[in-house]
């Protein structure tokens, strides 16, 4: 019997053990941290073998193929002792997809990858179509291959996830932007990064769709070099030759070869240019589904929007609190101060990948009057930020951020928390960070 072995035992890992457990093969988990006590559970009960707080070598080098989390890198040293060995490693979604023949929309981008997936998710569900929503988002792609039986899944795919995909193919291909992030994971070479993004069109066949924005500098080069037979459908802020989806006197259109869309930008539930993007990307995926104009105007409309990225959390005394925890990159966080109109309190920091911080300066000279720097090494961001804000405080956790926030706040301000940053150094996840913001908040 072929040997598994699932190394990291989160969503994706236990997921990926319960499909290839269900598919006969000899399944083994390991992961060098603690399981979460629901994962165990989960396990015991399938009766697959698993580790904790260790890496038994021997059992994990006699594998026939190595499923491994997207938060291990390649260079880890038990991963290149596989590879050395000869040992497959594959990543989640390369192993499900040997198992099922549903439709796949994947979308990929530094930015805006977790609002566009969510999108297309709430457009195909409302449409009534057989959807599975996956990824880099709710539950592993591979569990619901295992448990359902989906006709379609939108699934986000972070750089990490591309790396060990090889035969999986993108029915329809999704690439929002490049800008640089995780460069800590990629030897602090851009086109390390930019390769693994790249992937998202790997096998795309003519039948398949390849949509991109077209002003993205990167993306422009890189187009240049691509082999790809796959349809392009590009979209824009503005219309010009050969675009799929822009605006026009304050309507969207979308143009696919059965039809044209129009749609006021107003009625759109999604704000901001980067929004747009997002609704545009979102919008030609439907159009190529066919779904109705009629369904698609009402989903673009009634979309909830995604928790932690620019959530809106409470006004205290006329102080305006958002939560955009999601914002682990520089880039996130100058989409989000763009899209602001009233002046801020920025509360940035946390696990610096090798950020430049000079992306946001104007930003932050012309919409920030104080800065609240959250982590536990705040050097680099003293090191860039002294001196070209007024007031500049530290914060040791999210309860002293938020009460220094309101504290240094005007009424009519907003108290943004837009960090920049990954969130290791003092909380689990960008998650934790986000709700407990939400929180100290609320307390106030």
């Amino acid at each position: 019997m072929s040997k598994i072995v699932i190394l990291g035992g989160g969503e994706s890992g236990v997921g990926s053990a319960i499909l290839a457990q269900a598919k006969g093969f000899d399944v083994f988990l390991s992961d060098s941290g603690v399981l979460q006590d629901k994962y165990k559970t989960e396990l015991e009960q399938h009766g697959i073998a698993y580790e904790e707080k260790q890496h038994s070598t021997d059992i994990i080098l006699s594998a026939t193929e190595i499923i491994k989390s997207p938060g291990i890198p390649n260079y880890s040293p038990l991963v290149k002792q596989a590879i050395e060995k000869g040992i497959p490693i594959l990543s989640e979604m390369e192993f499900a997809k040997r198992y099922t023949s549903a439709k796949m929309i994947c979308i990929t981008g530094s930015n805006g990858k977790t609002t566009t997936t969510s999108l297309i998710y709430h457009i195909l569900k409302s449409a009534g179509l057989n959807v599975g929503l996956g990824g880099n988002i709710g539950r592993s792609f591979a569990r619901q291959v295992a448990e359902d039986e989906f006709d379609y899944y939108v699934l986000e795919l972070s750089s990490f996830q591309l790396e060990n995909m090889y035969t999986f193919k993108a029915d329809i291909a999704i690439l929002l932007n490049i800008t640089p992030d995780h460069l800590d994971r990629y030897d602090h070479d851009m086109q390390k990064y930019i390769d693994a993004k790249m992937r998202i069109v790997q096998n795309q066949t003519e039948d398949d769709a390849f949509i991109f924005w077209e002003e993205d500098p990167i993306i422009s080069k890189e187009i240049e070099k691509l082999t790809s037979a796959a349809k392009q459908y590009k979209f824009a802020d503005h219309k010009t030759d050969h675009v799929a989806a822009y605006l026009e006197d304050n309507k969207i259109s979308i143009k696919t070869p059965k039809s044209v869309f129009n749609m006021e930008q107003d009625l759109l539930a999604l704000t901001g240019t980067h929004n747009l993007y997002n609704s545009l990307a979102s919008g030609i995926t439907a159009k190529l589904l066919d779904i109705s104009d009629e369904n698609l105007r009402q989903s673009l409309s009634d979309f909830q929007g995604v928790e932690h990225r620019l959530e809106k959390v409470a006004k205290v005394r006329g102080i305006q609190f958002i939560n955009d925890s999601k914002a682990t990159n520089v880039n996130s966080c100058w989409y989000a101060l763009q899209s602001m109109k009233a002046k801020v309190v920025l509360i940035l920091g946390g696990t610096d990948k090798g950020n430049d911080y000079s992306e946001i300066e104007e930003l932050v000279k012309n919409k920030v009057h104080a800065l609240i720097f959250l982590g536990v090494d705040n050097s680099r961001l003293h090191k860039f930020f002294d001196g070209k804000v007024e007031k500049i405080e530290d914060a040791g956790s999210m309860k002293e951020a938020v009460e220094k926030g309101y504290a240094l706040a005007n009424e009519g301000d907003t108290v943004l928390l837009s960090p920049c940053c990954a969130s290791f150094d003092l909380f689990k996840n960008y998650e934790d960070r986000g709700n407990q913001f939400k929180e100290y908040v609320r307390k106030l």
